[in-house]
């Protein structure tokens, strides 16, 4: 039965003789007490009955009795800890009716040799400051929004009128929040992400996660897709852009998004990954992976930025798929190579971008391609884009299904978002767990 410390603590006050249910009722009391009063509280020891373990005699005191200890840190320490207690001998001690099962107060001190806290700093007191569950779910909220401690903290304490009404310190805000973190991540990176993907499947079936490991073992590269992707893709997979541009940690490890559009052109996520690298092998093995998770069913149009390795892990796994290259990077590659023609950089980059979006006729397009290297002097960008014409040129995407999608752009989008509240030192679960807030809340606004 939960005792209601408030009214023990107002209409009683400890004497001798005074009985309690048990040890933890008692407890509760003098924590409740000490709060009302102004002083810290301290279990100072109890006795324990042998075979069934249970508290015959305990004390409670002020936390200030006694002395602390020599301080064990270097002597160079430049700021010892300072010396705080004064050897209060306000106790209250109990003792077990061995009759009744109860405990009674045996022993009392009330006067304290030491100034008590105010009104005004009663929330101070380490033993008074606590954190309700609402007030856990808040600082929770406020973090995933990406809300730092100091503001969420702020934010908190004026919604209660300020400080003296709110029932933690900021340092309690965030040792809650470091103490989750290492809640989440009790079995380390791997086994907590683990855990995190069974308990997906747990919650429905469909979802789909794989791992690729490394010659040591070691987790390399990982894709994951929840039951609405998997959905999503049956429905709207004929299109698909694939960006890897985003790095999620300080190590800068890629994160790659297949994304695409539905029947109101509103960006859909069917796939995510977490890659070591970027080579062929761990391209070739997640796009294999993407494909098991979807039933094989390759898209008929896919746009990836222009990376070798990428590009050839597309050309091995997605053979009945059309392979075109984002238009935005190729403009952005053309605004770096084509802006050194310090006489015609305006003009060369409307000739590029006509090349790009406006000829539908191949020999204008070649003519025009034409015209364009003759107004630069080093051509070798040029000559390498163009042997990739058929990936970006208008001209000879006349029977390509894009559904109008010419980039990745879906891609960088979905990245600004998360973006938006990431953080460089975010764990692999919180990471997860972010982009899972991300996605969802794509859905909700689709």
């Amino acid at each position: 039965m939960e005792v209601d410390r408030e009214s023990l603590v107002s209409n009683l006050v400890p004497h001798v003789g005074m009985e309690f249910g048990n040890s933890d009722e008692a407890w509760m009391f003098w924590l409740s007490y000490g709060g009302q009063k102004g002083f810290e509280v301290r279990k100072r020891y109890t006795n324990r009955r042998k075979p069934d373990g249970k508290v015959t005699s305990c004390r409670y005191v002020c936390g200030n009795e006694g002395h602390r200890g020599k301080d064990q840190r270097d002597h160079l320490t430049k700021c010892p800890r300072a010396e705080t207690r004064t050897d209060c001998q306000v106790r209250m001690g109990l003792a077990m009716d061995r009759k009744k099962g109860n405990y009674k107060v045996t022993e009392l001190v009330l006067e304290h040799n030491h100034a008590l806290h105010l009104p005004q700093t009663l929330h101070l007191m380490v033993s008074q400051r606590k954190i309700s569950d609402l007030q856990a779910f808040e600082i929770e909220t406020a973090n995933d929004a990406g809300i730092g401690p100091k503001a969420a903290h702020e934010l908190a304490s004026r919604q209660v009128g300020g400080s003296i009404n709110l029932t933690y310190t900021l340092r309690d805000h965030k040792n809650y929040l470091r103490s989750k973190r290492q809640q989440e991540m009790a079995y380390g990176q791997a086994g907590s992400m683990l855990m995190f993907f069974q308990d997906k499947i747990a919650e429905n079936p469909s979802f789909q996660y794989a791992l690729q490991m490394d010659c040591e073992e070691q987790i390399a590269n990982i894709f994951w897709a929840d039951a609405k992707m998997i959905t999503d893709y049956a429905h709207f997979g004929d299109v698909v852009s694939f960006d890897t541009t985003f790095g999620t940690n300080k190590e800068s490890r890629p994160f790659g998004v297949f994304v695409g559009f539905n029947n109101f052109r509103e960006t859909i996520v069917f796939g995510a990954a977490l890659m070591y690298d970027e080579t062929f092998e761990s391209f070739k093995w997640l796009f294999e992976t993407f494909l098991k998770a979807h039933n094989g069913r390759q898209p008929k149009t896919m746009y990836t930025d222009q990376d070798f390795a990428m590009g050839k892990a597309v050309g091995e796994v997605f053979l009945e798929t059309w392979h075109g290259l984002c238009t935005f990077h190729i403009m952005q590659n053309a605004i770096k190579h084509l802006t050194q023609e310090k006489n015609e950089e305006s003009s060369i980059l409307s000739y590029f971008s006509a090349c790009m979006y406006e000829y539908e006729d191949e020999a204008k397009f070649e003519e025009a391609f034409d015209m364009m290297r003759k107004k630069v002097s080093k051509q070798t960008w040029l000559d390498s884009i163009y042997k990739l014409k058929e990936k970006w040129a208008e001209c000879y995407m006349k029977d390509v299904f894009t559904l109008g999608m010419r980039s990745t752009q879906l891609s960088e989008s979905l990245n600004n978002d998360l973006k938006i509240h990431f953080k460089s030192n975010f764990d692999i679960i919180r990471f997860l767990k972010h982009f899972e807030r991300v996605v969802q809340g794509k859905k909700i606004m689709n």
